[in-house]
């Protein structure tokens, strides 16, 4: 026994010495890679910012925060969002913006498609007055007007609507039936290759705004591909697919008055992917933030479902979902109490009883 003992303290001692010696020598290294490179060239992950955990920028819905996983946009990353034609891709990024600027951000907008509708961005909530916008001639244009954004480190958010317009500047110079085969996929290629390590320095957010084709021939799975050659899917650490799925009908089925989409996130490198969620998009009001606060609030029992009728407790709130999304909508307060729980127990893995409607009530009235 007392021999296996010595052996076991032998190894022990011989394994400590190993580990200052490999200190030693990573210290050594760490020195003279300062001295090359300059300070804070290499430290430990604890130390730098990545290990401090993703801030993020909500996206207007406490349902997609809860399907991204980090409770919105990941700040410091590229994120992609395409889909067909009048899906809701400008609407998401139009929502982030005024999130940004709710919280105090800066945002910019790239508009590639001389596109942009400034009143339907107001009614979004996005404060025009303060949004920077630049329209550029051609896709090298563009791109470097984002370097320069992202290296100022003064912006939170910068949006690229679309991939599909940022044309090369020799296809502009060139005969409309000139081919130029790769063109597109090597300027973004290049580009983010460039873009990717000081979008992480900056703590900036860029999204991308991409646009569906068809590929010819294709026999077995799904034909569909986006712009920009593939260097966008593998530098994008969130990739979000959106798609109409139905329409919001008013008081009679002819009078439409917005759309129902589902957003899929195909990829994740933050939280785990292939999430699904539902949203409502009203014509001339974008998402509605209520409509996600009541199907949140189902689904984790703040609200109480009884046939048609919604419940708090003992409380009713309204018969019909319509309903209750309009009783939301006016009592802002309810509504924003209802989501700081809901963030709560998503992100905070918090949890609390139903709260009473009246009793809120009673508590606002002491406060005013």
């Amino acid at each position: 026994m007392s021999k296996l003992k010595n052996q076991r303290e032998t190894t022990s001692e011989n394994n400590m010495s190993d580990k200052l010696n490999k200190e030693k020598a990573i210290e050594l290294a760490r020195i003279q890679i300062e001295k090359d490179f300059g300070k804070g060239s290499l430290i430990k992950m604890g130390e730098s910012p990545v290990g401090r955990g993703i801030e993020s920028i909500s996206s207007g819905s406490i349902l997609l925060d809860e399907a991204i996983g980090v409770g919105g946009y990941p700040k410091g990353r590229v994120v992609e969002i395409f889909g067909p034609e009048s899906s809701g891709k400008t609407t998401l990024t139009l929502q982030a913006i005024a999130e940004v600027q709710r919280g105090g951000g800066i945002a910019a907008f790239i508009d590639a498609e001389h596109a942009l509708d400034p009143a339907y961005a107001r009614a979004l909530g996005v404060n025009v007055d303060e949004l920077w916008l630049s329209q550029p001639d051609t896709g090298e244009q563009a791109l470097e007007i984002a370097e320069y954004l992202i290296r100022s480190g003064g912006v939170d958010l910068i949006v690229v609507d679309s991939v599909a317009a940022l044309t090369p500047q020799a296809e502009i110079d060139g005969e409309m039936g000139d081919a130029h085969i790769g063109l597109q996929a090597r300027l973004m290629s290049k580009a983010l290759r460039k873009i990717t390590g000081i979008l992480s320095k900056s703590n900036s957010c860029m999204m991308f705004i991409n646009q569906i084709r068809m590929r010819i021939g294709v026999m077995f799975g799904s034909p569909e591909t986006t712009t920009g050659g593939n260097a966008l899917k593998f530098y994008s650490s969130l990739r979000i697919e959106v798609r109409k799925i139905d329409q919001v009908t008013g008081n009679s089925s002819d009078d439409v008055i917005g759309n129902k989409i589902r957003v899929k996130i195909v990829k994740n490198k933050l939280a785990p992917p292939f999430r699904k969620v539902e949203l409502v998009i009203y014509f001339g009001k974008g998402i509605s933030r209520e409509a996600s606060i009541l199907d949140a609030s189902v689904k984790y029992g703040l609200i109480q479902k009884t046939g048609s009728w919604y419940s708090m407790r003992n409380d009713k709130l309204g018969q019909g979902r319509e309903s209750v999304i309009n009783y939301l909508t006016k009592e802002k307060e309810i509504a924003n109490e209802l989501e700081s729980r809901l963030r709560k127990i998503i992100f905070e893995n918090f949890t609390e009883d139903s709260f009473d409607v009246e009793e809120l009530k009673v508590e606002q009235a002491k406060e005013n």
